[in-house]
């Protein structure tokens, strides 16, 4: 009987790897954000030094969840931090690792993305990881471990993800592509009461402003009334926040409450107070998309920048002087963390496959009817259609 089921979680993972394929990202359709242009492969990873890997875990009836890492530069992060902040949107979750940011405004282990109920031994394979890296002594680490609330469709009481799945996302992260949907620490989420999961986006600033490079990657679950480049998406599939109390139509997929964990990364010099305006502006893109944060949803972001001169030792005898942009040259970097996140979740909806298990459905969006909606409300292909951008038409 254990061999069918493991054999039926594996197939259930080739059919979603082969389906999620098959499913576009938002510019593949036309679906552009903003004005800026992205990097080369529109994903976090596009910033230096930043790496990604998952690890999904679907096992039995009734386990749809896993990891996703986020490794924001080489060498050894304990003994030359990186700076960071946490900005806490609405605090309706659990960060492991949180206070120490805020207070140092550094970061010292990969970042960690899991089941809201799975962060405690997430946070132990991460410190498990820690300890086996070269150059690590008895030292007391922090680990940052992040969550949504995948329990729809998992049951995350099981405790499901051990240290080796903590260890396999670490150890696949890469540099390159950047798989998403429903996958990793999105296997089993949500977004807008459709099936979501994780995301990613990348913007490149031109040499006039600086040249530097945002990226983000999210993990969704949460609710609202989904909108894409101003569409009404959500009111038009008829799947939104309070619908069946506004129009008492019968039983709807309501999803107000969730969470979504947001990590932006950047290749600007910046200090902690910036990075913290920086991870301010991420709220705004994702209020783009029809969220509003609301009571029981846990809307936090994680910022850092991978500058190799920003980076600091742990430890010095003398003053550490290390670069930082002024405020009035943040404005961009603002832009574009804002443009990046809100296409960050849509990229997060449009790969999503459909994730059943005992515990329920959560269904992918239908492309075939949200293209129809974008083209109906005119919002597809900006970059060309909304003239030259030189002011001349």
């Amino acid at each position: 009987m254990k061999r069918i089921t493991i054999i039926t979680a594996l197939l259930l993972l080739v059919v979603a790897a082969a389906t999620a394929d098959e499913r576009p990202r938002a510019r593949d359709v036309g679906l552009v954000v903003g004005i800026f242009p992205t990097g080369e492969l529109n994903a976090i990873t596009d910033v230096s030094g930043v790496k990604v890997g998952h690890s999904t875990i679907i096992e039995g009836d009734d386990v749809r969840t896993g990891i996703t890492a986020i490794i924001p530069g080489p060498g050894n992060l304990y003994t030359h931090p990186i700076p960071a902040w946490i900005h806490v949107g609405n605090g309706y979750g659990k960060l492991v690792g949180e206070t120490q940011v805020r207070e140092f405004g550094e970061i010292e282990t990969p970042i960690l993305l899991t089941c809201t109920l799975c962060v405690w031994s997430a946070a132990n394979g991460l410190k498990e990881w820690v300890y086996e890296q070269p150059g690590m002594g008895e030292h007391t680490v922090n680990p940052i471990v992040g969550e949504t609330n995948d329990a729809s469709v998992s049951n995350m009481w099981a405790d499901p993800v051990q240290s080796e799945h903590v260890f396999a996302a670490l150890e696949s992260a890469s540099s390159g592509a950047v798989e998403e949907g429903s996958v990793g620490a999105g296997t089993g989420t949500q977004a807008f009461g459709w099936k979501g999961g994780i995301g990613t986006s990348s913007r490149v600033l031109p040499d006039s402003l600086g040249g530097y490079r945002i990226g983000v990657l999210v993990q969704t679950n949460y609710g609202g009334i989904l909108t894409m480049n101003g569409a009404p998406v959500g009111r038009e599939l008829g799947t939104y926040s309070y619908r069946k109390e506004l129009h008492a139509q019968g039983e709807v997929n309501r999803q107000e409450d969730g969470s979504i964990m947001m990590v932006v990364a950047t290749d600007a010099p910046l200090n902690a107070r910036s990075l913290d305006r920086l991870a301010m502006r991420a709220m705004l893109g994702l209020a783009r998309t029809g969220t509003f944060a609301s009571n029981g949803s846990g809307d936090y972001v994680i910022a850092f920048s991978t500058h190799p001169d920003v980076r600091r030792p742990r430890t010095s005898d003398t003053p550490v002087v290390t670069p930082s942009l002024v405020n009035a040259s943040m404005s961009p970097l603002f832009a574009a963390a804002a443009e990046a996140t809100e296409e960050a979740v849509y990229n997060a909806i449009f790969k999503a496959t459909t994730v059943t298990s005992s515990r329920g459905t959560l269904k992918a969006i239908p492309v075939e009817d949200l293209e129809r909606i974008l083209k109906k409300h005119d919002v597809l292909n900006w970059d060309t259609s909304i003239g030259s951008g030189d002011g001349s038409d």
